[in-house]
């Protein structure tokens, strides 16, 4: 198992939260349910991404996709069948929640499920370069 390295180095002042943030997503990683995360460049636009998510079985009322501080959170609820007689049950009800830590400025543009695959899509903007100097004073 690999080693996220450790962000408390002297030069990087105020990552505290990036590191819990980290921590936490590491020990969430369940395998449930699958996903890929894609970059899509439409030339002369900002960076987009898109993260599908394999749901196969459920509907759009038994997903929920939310944005939580910095956080996008993905749910899934299905409700198991007790009406139903099983000679033999490969398939389960199952529940889950998938969360994705965003950086600052991303932004979700919306979400689609088709065929089974929960696609949501998100923008980056280009960052602002900001130079502000720094006045020094002196004990004269």
């Amino acid at each position: 198992m690999s080693r996220i390295p450790s962000l408390s180095s002297p030069f990087l002042l105020g990552f505290d939260e990036v590191e819990r943030a980290l921590d936490r997503v590491m020990k969430g990683s369940e395998g449930y349910p699958p996903y890929n995360v894609e970059r899509i460049a439409p030339a002369g636009q900002p960076e987009r991404l898109r993260i599908t998510l394999a749901v196969a079985g459920f509907t759009r009322d038994q997903l929920d996709v939310s944005v939580e501080e910095n956080e996008l959170v993905i749910r899934g609820r299905q409700i198991d069948d007790t009406e139903r007689v099983y000679l033999h049950r490969g398939i389960a009800a199952r529940q889950f929640q998938r969360t994705f830590v965003l950086a600052d400025g991303m932004r979700v543009l919306g979400a689609e499920l088709k065929n089974g695959l929960l696609s949501v899509d998100l923008v980056r903007p280009e960052p602002e370069r900001v130079v502000r100097r720094i006045s020094i004073a002196t004990d004269d």
